[in-house]
């Protein structure tokens, strides 16, 4: 079985041509960093009718996730790249419904995460943070810090993953609010744990960030894999940044 491997400011993923669905497994075994591949998750793109494709997507614990930023903007790219699409503006089936993408002439892609809307929970205190519940398809929880470098990500991140208050899990956001157009951001995500990047982490925090005041509808999200751009739109979030192949291999 032929697969790319793909990344997304170091948000890593083994990609497969679908239609095909993989075992818990087998997404375990490829995304092992000293046994396997090496990747944060896995992604599977299928041509769809109508010049779509569909997106499938397992975190590295073999869980199955709504959504991924990093992902469908390697979704988008691979799509162009084997011709599975006429163009580099198309729309992308995903788990929480059509999400339109364009592909750069660079290489970036910009596409639309959806609505973004405040879980069930409310605003609450964990593990000493204060939490603002928030859904980008995916659960995530947004803390903002005065410093996220020196915040024990590893530690708080999994007690916050596994709170009672989050039957499904949740990603964590570490914020800090640099200025009205910078947000610096570490991300514990849901079956994964800290990665370089989380496009849908970076949607939650600007979003969260832009209805508390705190910043401008546009931002830079400095992640430690590198920055990607959001930019608030009503009550919908885009995000724009690079998509980069690794390299090919056959599983």
């Amino acid at each position: 079985m032929d697969f790319v491997k793909m990344h997304g400011l170091g948000n890593d993923f083994v990609v497969l041509d679908g239609p095909f669905e993989p075992t818990a497994a087998q997404v375990e075994a490829w995304c092992h960093r000293r046994r396997g591949i090496g990747a944060d998750g896995v992604l599977v793109v299928s041509p769809l009718p109508d010049g779509m494709v569909q997106m499938g997507y397992w975190n590295a614990d073999g869980s199955p996730a709504e959504m991924c930023g990093n992902g469908l903007r390697c979704v988008a790219r691979h799509a162009v790249a084997q011709g599975m699409v006429d163009g580099p503006d198309f729309v992308v089936q995903t788990a929480v419904g059509r999400r339109p993408v364009s592909v750069r002439g660079d290489g970036s892609v910009r596409a639309f995460l959806g609505e973004v809307t405040a879980a069930e929970a409310g605003p609450m205190d964990v593990a000493g943070y204060h939490l603002d519940p928030i859904r980008v398809g995916n659960p995530h929880a947004v803390a903002f810090v005065p410093d996220c470098y020196s915040t024990p990500v590893s530690a708080v991140g999994p007690v916050v993953e596994g709170d009672p208050h989050f039957p499904e899990r949740t990603n964590v956001e570490f914020a800090t609010v640099v200025s009205s157009n910078r947000i610096a951001l570490r991300v514990w995500e849901r079956g994964v744990g800290e990665t370089l990047a989380c496009g849908t982490g970076a949607a939650a925090t600007a979003a969260v960030a832009h209805r508390k005041g705190l910043t401008d509808a546009r931002v830079t999200v400095d992640l430690p894999g590198g920055q990607l751009t959001v930019e608030v739109a009503g009550d919908g979030v885009w995000i724009e940044g690079p998509a980069e192949t690794a390299y090919r291999g056959v599983i």
